[in-house]
């Protein structure tokens, strides 16, 4: 069955601030609560999308995580995507296997090799080439790995390295690991690899049918069972409303909108648009609504939209 998760928003859109803010991501996952099985929490520390310049509240992942895994006891919680260069693998493998015990088994572990590179040089971080973060992200997932299953685990890489780590109590079971991202050489056969589910966020229908051709070529080399994968698809704006026209405006307003990506039209016309995605396996999406604060689209969407995935 398809399933469908919500991209909780990095930072308010509309000006609001502190404990507001957190009322709002949080009223829309109560309007979820039984439709949606998941909610995923970006891993930035400042806000993006032409909001660069503000002073905006920017909720850190690792914390928002625990609160709504606290808050919300039906929904499964992932990172999509945390930039394994910003915690110590080892770290974020102690951590990971605690949030899973804490919460009986409903965390993702979502991981990619990063890419903001304002954050990256604003927290005191080197911001290496892209080869290189991906080739530490390839070591980074090793060691969650190894700390997850082996009793002492022990890795010595050209950028990491653990010496008899003991990471108890083991999650039971492990975390699904998600790797992000669509790097045709390196990134992807790192997924092919090493990854439970995939994720690639938006783009069009077209790049991404590309992207899993090379991911089952990356497969095939690696002796990996394609279909063994979770593929997933988001972080994208939906804009659903009663009439295209209305829909497409609701679209261009939000400051997230891409046309290549956003799923845009009335509940008929969304239902097609992820229907293609389905029919090349996509088994869960990850969306936010274009109106966000306002909730019109998110309810419009669980009323008329997701009943034709209920099956």
């Amino acid at each position: 069955m398809t399933q469908f998760g919500f991209r909780v928003p990095d930072f308010p859109v509309d000006g609001t601030t502190g404990a507001a803010f957190v009322e709002q991501f949080t009223e829309t996952m109560q309007i979820l609560r039984g439709h949606f099985t998941s909610a995923w929490v970006a891993d930035h520390f400042v806000p993006w999308a032409g909001f660069q310049d503000q002073t905006t509240d920017t909720y850190e992942c690792w914390t928002t995580l625990c609160y709504l895994a606290g808050l919300f006891k039906d929904y499964t919680l992932g990172s999509i995507v945390m930039s394994q260069s910003y915690r110590n693998p080892a770290l974020v493998a102690k951590m990971g296997a605690t949030l899973q015990a804490l919460t009986g088994g409903r965390f993702v572990l979502g991981i990619g090799a990063g890419w903001k590179r304002d954050e990256y040089l604003a927290y005191g971080m080197d911001f290496p080439a892209p080869a290189e973060r991906i080739h530490q992200l390839e070591e980074a997932v090793q060691i969650i790995r190894a700390m997850w299953s082996q009793k002492r685990a022990t890795f010595h890489g050209r950028y990491y390295r653990i010496d008899d780590a003991v990471c108890e109590p083991k999650p039971h079971p492990a975390p699904p690991l998600l790797i992000g991202g669509g790097g045709r050489q390196l990134t992807l056969n790192v997924v092919a690899r090493y990854a439970d589910w995939w994720n690639f966020p938006g783009g069009t229908y077209e790049n991404y049918r590309g992207l899993l051709d090379v991911l089952r070529g990356h497969c095939e080399k690696a002796g990996r069972n394609y279909d063994s994968i979770v593929k997933t698809w988001g972080n994208e704006t939906v804009a659903v409303a009663a009439t295209h026209d209305a829909a497409l405006k609701m679209a261009q307003a939000s400051p997230f909108y891409s046309p290549d990506s956003a799923l845009v039209g009335t509940p008929d016309e969304i239902a097609a648009q992820l229907q293609r995605f389905t029919a090349l396996g996509v088994q869960h999406f990850i969306l936010r609504f274009a109106d966000f604060p306002k909730n019109d689209s998110a309810q419009l969407f669980v009323r008329e939209v997701l009943p034709r995935f209920s099956h």
